[in-house]
């Protein structure tokens, strides 16, 4: 069995980080009125996106602010469009692509 190495013992690499670590922790926070228009104007400016929502996302509960993240595809923010029906998370959507996501 391999023994984990002392804290001093390993080299740092100086890589650069995943951008999953970037989209796994929220990147700042939004009133509920922020996240309807922005929500509003995602669904507008995408097609098919009102139907996406209805089919994968129920309805928020009643709250004053939201998360938002950062989408490390396309370096937009991912806003919260409702919870997923089929898992603990939510569904948000992005700004800038209109893509969907758990979070």
């Amino acid at each position: 069995m391999s023994e984990v190495p002392d804290e001093h013992e390993v080299e740092a690499t100086g890589g650069q980080v995943t951008s999953n670590l970037s989209q796994a922790y929220p990147y700042s926070s939004e009133t509920e009125a922020e996240r309807a228009a922005a929500i509003a104007a995602i669904v507008a400016a995408t097609a098919g996106l009102d139907a996406t929502l209805a089919a994968e996302a129920t309805p928020l509960d009643a709250s004053e602010r939201w998360w938002t993240y950062h989408h490390g595809g396309c370096g937009g923010t991912l806003h919260v469009a409702g919870y997923a029906r089929d898992r603990h998370a939510v569904v948000v959507a992005c700004d800038r692509c209109g893509k969907t996501a758990l979070r």
